[in-house]
């Protein structure tokens, strides 16, 4: 369901293609939320048939027509029912954590291989992040809290390379 309310919440910004909102939610939600291609058009599709978005085919000017994606009222409505809603816990499910769970079946080099992949890997989404922010505007409330996301998620992988730099002085 949350999947379904974030490509509503894109679609309100702005009527896309499945393309469109694959490069969005790279772009954007990404931080925070991660789809694949096949969810994004699933997800399109049931959101259609559930008239809570509409498709148009756009004419291509030298190019393929394209399959435009509107919200429609009923999917504002169901947008907005959802952002007022009781907000729902996520369950975290984070591969890399049940591999330090189980961690103890490692010898010391594989165990300490693991942790450096995963604090350059977060590292490098730190920088990446970083620099979305340091190039981002907010000139008005609705860019600020998109903008609140990004914040939230810089603090989040701040905090893991702190966790991972203490488990690795730890068990060094």
């Amino acid at each position: 369901m949350v999947l379904s309310r974030l490509i509503l919440g894109l679609l309100a910004l702005a009527p896309m293609t499945g393309y469109d909102l694959k490069r969005h939610f790279e772009s954007t939600v990404g931080h925070f939320w991660v789809a694949d291609k096949a969810q994004i058009y699933r997800t399109l599709a049931r959101l259609v048939a559930d008239g809570l978005a509409e498709v148009e085919t756009v004419a291509g000017a030298g190019a393929p027509d394209r399959q435009e994606h509107r919200i429609t009222v009923a999917g504002r409505t169901a947008l907005a029912e959802w952002l007022a809603s009781e907000p729902e816990r996520h369950v975290e499910r984070d591969p890399f954590l049940a591999r330090v769970f189980f961690g103890a079946d490692l010898d010391d080099d594989a165990f300490r291989s693991l942790l450096t992949a995963r604090r350059e890997a977060t590292r490098a989404r730190l920088e990446r992040f970083e620099r979305t922010r340091a190039d981002a505007d907010a000139p008005d409330r609705a860019a600020r809290l998109r903008l609140s996301t990004l914040d939230y998620g810089i603090a989040n992988l701040r905090v893991e390379l702190d966790w991972l730099d203490a488990l690795a002085k730890e068990l060094a």
